[in-house]
């Protein structure tokens, strides 16, 4: 439904629809990026890695041992 004095927008092609959308998903991982490098993170990288690293040794030590 159109107002009087404003004019309709212009159909939309699928090229631009395309674009615009991949746009905005590279704005999306541009700004979880800057937010990942600000380093507001809950459990520091090295926590997570050494919890990795014993689960791991602990799966392996229980192949080997059975």
């Amino acid at each position: 439904m159109t107002t009087p004095g404003r004019p309709e927008p212009p159909e939309r092609s699928e090229s631009e629809v395309r674009f615009r959308r991949a746009e905005r998903r590279r704005e999306k991982i541009y700004h979880d990026i800057q937010r990942d490098r600000a380093g507001n993170h809950r459990i520091p990288t090295w926590v997570m890695a050494a919890i990795l690293v014993l689960l791991l040794a602990g799966w392996a030590y229980l192949i080997i041992t059975s």
